[in-house]
């Protein structure tokens, strides 16, 4: 007897990043649900969802001045942005040159790209 077995369209396994206890958690994706295993909390289990769903990130990096002693400064997103987007944005911070003396928290660019999330400086550098 041959039994027909259905086989997952897709079977990931990713390292959770929601905690410091870094669970392994294995993803099937099988007929448009979703099997997650290896989670030990909710976080995992839901940080695992937008994984195989919509993948957002935080981004670091760094813009431009126009201050010769102080030629970059440190800049991060105020929150999560999608993953498909980052090479996009850094292409729009490379275009960035700061030219007034900011510091923490202040916003360089707004809803960057229409993403919701602004880029703020996370460097007193310039106000020293």
């Amino acid at each position: 007897m041959i039994e027909n077995q259905k086989k997952s369209v897709v079977c990931k396994t990713i390292t959770c990043i929601t905690c410091p206890i870094g669970c392994r958690i294995t993803i099937d994706f099988q007929e448009g649900n979703l099997r997650i295993t290896g989670n030990k909390c909710r976080k995992g289990e839901e940080f695992a969802k937008t994984e195989m769903t919509s993948p957002v990130r935080s981004l670091t990096t760094t813009v431009r001045t126009s201050f010769a002693g102080k030629p970059v400064l440190p800049v991060r997103t105020k929150g999560e942005i999608p993953k498909g987007k980052i090479k996009e944005i850094m292409r729009e911070l490379s275009c960035i040159m700061i030219t007034e003396k900011i510091g923490i928290g202040e916003t360089i660019v707004s809803n960057i790209l229409g993403t919701g999330c602004d880029i703020i400086i996370t460097s007193n550098l310039l106000k020293e």
